[in-house]
């Protein structure tokens, strides 16, 4: 088709370049604008005390969840304290059945409880001083279990722990209130800290008689996992005193001021290390432990926030200019519809849509673009149109063509066994194998169709197998595996046939043969397999059968079934052999899932 002729005379109008150029200009002086508003409302000094309260904050915050974590734990020991139950069961000295029944009953129930009573690792130590309780425990002293990390409750003897130190260290009785925090026996070597706490009998008021002691022990890095120095920043230490402001627990750089852990410091005090470099140190305490955190944090931290103010600056400066271009991408969308329109068109061509056009308004180079695609997408759809019909007749007549060479080499095979049993007077066998034929046909002719529901198609087979059992008697052997979900689909017709044929003619290895025809569903697609434990073949074999440049008849029936399949749903699709010389051979065929309802009406 011969294009038009189009007025080549210079059009007048602003190019696209400078009006995108006008635009960016507007929005840098906006952003200048931005910058100084910021810079002169943005105060240094503000931000350094504004610091000071965000590290109180984060100080105090981490003191309440480390206040949290002990209290779960001291309140778990006073269930146990203030069971009057446990402590009268306790106390009698039993033997026998009576003994395990309140071991059973009551002791072991109540503290397997308070040992998993919150999430935390605990292992929990009891010391009776009735030594008729029956004594459960692992040794602890073990390294092996150092890293153990399940919720434990051990029962000892109080004959354990009379001579040790840790024990009689323990403060005079004070009713719900005498309790404390200490590293014994393996917690030192195992990370870990202890609440020990009595277990008392209030049954005489005027004095309060100890049947026991209870030990809490757990990880530290569990306890104290709130406390670290990066929620301050890098340089900070904090550390976790005790009453005698021994340290607990610490986290972070090791802090070397004059200022000793074993000191009290004031809540905000500034301090200078041995490099003089100036620390700001702040202190919480957590009065129910009797214990302190402190922080020790640099003043370049606070330095930092100045820095941090700078780049601010530099953030909004990027947060403009990131503004700028989206505010850019808006303006220039506008003039970049048209380019958008053409693409479009161009991707509608490249997908076979040759109707979609441009409409055509304006001035400038895209008007003339649309112009010129409308013209050459009428042609380009003229053109197409005559090669794709003759493509299209080209493959309906190839597939009929392929269709046709299966039902005459089948009968033919078929006659000369009838011919076979004619000859030795096998007469009831002749007459079957007759009747079969004819079931046989009958469903293959299907009134021209070439695709059948996958039923059809395995009932075909089916009757294929009953000729041949006619033939070959009890020497043949076959075993259907059908996944129920295939039937609902539709495939090719006569494809399993000429596989099962082809077994039946090269695979015999002595005078019996087992064929198993196996149908399956796997993901999107069908899959049949045809097995037999017959003669196998060669590599070499397989390549020759599916040699489409070999003019000789080997394989010629496969390679026909895969043309067929590949001709109706695409290359990726076919039939694939696996073999193995006097194992057997596997003959796969994969097609894609296809509803009967959704499919296009064969021609007949």
């Amino acid at each position: 088709m011969k294009l038009p002729r189009y007025n080549h005379r210079r059009m007048r109008y602003v190019p696209i370049g400078y009006k995108l150029m006008l635009s960016y200009i507007l929005f840098i002086l906006i952003l200048v604008a931005v910058n100084f508003y910021v810079s002169h409302s943005m105060y240094d000094a503000s931000m350094r005390k504004q610091t000071r309260i965000n590290i109180q904050n984060t100080l105090r915050q981490i003191s309440d969840n480390v206040a949290y974590k002990v209290d779960d734990i001291v309140q778990t020991s006073a269930t146990l304290y203030d069971d009057r139950t446990l402590t009268l069961t306790i106390r009698p000295r039993e033997e026998g059945y009576n003994n395990y029944t309140r071991m059973k009953q009551v002791i072991t129930p109540k503290l397997e409880s308070a040992s998993k009573a919150i999430g935390l690792n605990l292992r929990m130590s009891v010391y009776f001083h009735n030594d008729t309780i029956h004594q459960s425990y692992r040794s602890w002293k073990d390294r092996t279990l150092s890293e153990f990390n399940e919720q434990t409750n051990d029962i000892y003897h109080m004959d354990r722990i009379l001579d040790k130190a840790w024990y009689h260290d323990i403060p005079p009785e004070i009713y719900n209130v005498t309790m404390q925090w200490k590293q014994v026996e393996e917690d030192e070597r195992d990370g870990r800290i202890s609440l020990i706490r009595r277990i008392v009998d209030m049954s005489n008021p005027l004095a309060i008689e100890e049947v026991g002691i209870m030990r809490f022990s757990v990880r530290l890095k569990e306890l104290f996992d709130s406390v670290d120095y990066t929620k301050l920043g890098e340089g900070s230490e904090l550390v976790v005193l005790d009453a005698a402001g021994h340290t607990v627990f610490s986290s972070g750089q090791p802090w070397s001021s004059s200022t000793k852990h074993g000191s009290s410091v004031n809540k905000y005090a500034l301090s200078t290390d041995h490099s003089d470099k100036e620390y700001l140190t702040i202190e919480e305490s957590l009065p129910e432990q009797k214990w302190r955190i402190v922080a020790h944090v640099p003043l370049t931290i606070i330095e930092q926030e100045a820095v941090r103010v700078r780049t601010y600056f530099i953030t909004i400066c990027l947060l403009c200019v990131i503004l700028l271009m989206i505010a850019g991408l808006f303006i220039s969308r506008y003039f970049s519809k048209r380019i958008n329109k053409i693409v479009a068109v161009l991707n509608s061509f490249r997908e076979g849509d040759l109707h979609k056009r441009i409409s055509t308004k304006g001035k400038g180079e895209f008007t003339q673009i649309a112009v010129a695609l409308n013209a050459m997408g009428e042609d380009f759809e003229a053109l197409i149109n005559k090669v794709y019909l003759t493509q299209l007749q080209k493959k309906e007549a190839e597939l009929e063509m392929l269709q046709t060479q299966i039902n005459p080499h089948f009968l033919y095979n078929t006659l000369s066994s009838i011919n076979q049993l004619a000859k030795f007077g096998e007469n009831e066998k002749l007459q079957k194998m007759v009747v079969e034929l004819a079931q046989f046909y009958r469903l293959t002719l299907n009134s021209g169709k070439t695709m059948i529901p996958v039923a059809m198609e395995l009932e075909q087979v089916s009757a294929y197998l009953d000729i041949q059992k006619v033939k070959y008697g009890r020497r043949m052997e076959v075993t259907f595996d059908i996944d129920a979900r295939v039937w609902p689909y539709e495939t090719v017709k006569l494809i399993l046939q000429p596989l099962v044929e082809n077994v039946l003619k090269h695979a015999w290895s002595g005078d019996r043969i087992h064929i198993r025809i196996v149908v399956e569903k796997e993901e999107d697609t069908i899959l049949y397999r045809i097995i037999d434990d017959g003669l196998g073949m060669k590599q070499e074999r397989i390549h020759e059968i599916f040699d489409r440049s070999d003019n000789s008849h080997v394989g010629c029936g496969i390679r026909n079934i895969d043309q067929r399949i590949k001709l109706h749903y695409g290359g990726e699709y076919g039939v694939y052999i696996f073999s193995r010389v006097g194992i057997g051979t596997v003959a796969q065929i994969r097609i894609p899932l296809r509803t009967r309802d959704l499919r296009q009406k064969d021609k007949t």
